[in-house]
């Protein structure tokens, strides 16, 4: 039930779902004043999540930053890798289709090669409300197999739902084997606030290493400061997403 709520939840507070609510309700509203303030409300607010210099100082304060290789001083034998990188295409199953994060991967396989890690544990089957037939472990495994990855170097999980699952399946398989020192959790800037929080509270604290930023460095060009961008309102809608997710998760005792 925590499941479907909290989707339900994250898809009622968008930023595109107010905007849209306030102009459908501005455009069939009778009252001519309450018509015009919605109207006005709706614009300001768009022009407001639209604007790209805004949403990257905002991201950017949320995001976990980067560590460049050279400072990574241990080894691990476990790098952990969250999914929800690759798409599912009906009818197409001889290749991986990959959503923006793929650095998940690529990143870790960077990892594995430089001998950073030993290992890699894909956690991850698939967050949607409906069923699909391929689980997103299987898909990861199948881009690390083809990135020179051994097949003896990989372990899954592919029954989690969502990332406090992912931290309880993780642990279960690794506790008696090694400990959260060795391990590396990989995810997203975005999404490592949430995920770091889901294994600590746990008792699985682990090293992170983030990647797939969304934020860029602050400059002061001039679409940057004044044109409307989509990816603005996307930047708005991820952080949004993270924060009410870290916020449920807290409330059900999951971080």
């Amino acid at each position: 039930m925590f499941f479907i709520l909290s989707k339900i939840l994250v898809y009622a507070i968008m930023p595109m779902t107010l905007l849209c609510g306030l102009f459908v309700w501005s455009a069939f509203t009778k009252k001519q004043p309450r018509k015009s303030r919605l109207f006005y409300v709706a614009l300001a607010l768009l022009l407001f999540f639209s604007n790209d210099f805004i949403a990257n100082e905002m991201i950017s304060q949320w995001e976990i930053p980067f560590t460049p290789y050279s400072q990574i001083k241990k080894k691990y034998i476990y790098a952990v890798v969250l999914t929800g990188v690759t798409k599912h295409e009906p009818g197409f199953h001889d290749r991986v289709f990959f959503n923006r994060g793929a650095d998940r991967v690529t990143h870790t396989v960077q990892l594995y090669k430089l001998g950073i890690i030993k290992k890699i544990l894909v956690s991850g089957g698939s967050g949607r409300l409906t069923s699909i037939d391929r689980k997103e472990a299987d898909e990861v495994e199948e881009a690390l197999l083809l990135m020179g990855v051994k097949s003896e170097d990989i372990l899954k999980e592919g029954l989690s739902r969502n990332t406090h699952e992912s931290a309880v399946a993780v642990k279960k398989m690794l506790q008696g084997h090694t400990t959260p020192a060795d391990c590396l959790l990989v995810t997203s800037g975005y999404h490592m606030r949430r995920a770091a929080a889901c294994f600590e509270n746990e008792g699985w604290p682990v090293d992170t290493f983030t990647v797939d930023f969304l934020s860029h460095p602050r400059n002061f060009y001039f679409d940057t400061l004044l044109l409307p961008k989509t990816e603005a309102i996307g930047n708005w809608q991820m952080m949004i997403r993270e924060l009410a997710g870290l916020i449920s998760y807290k409330l059900a005792g999951y971080a």
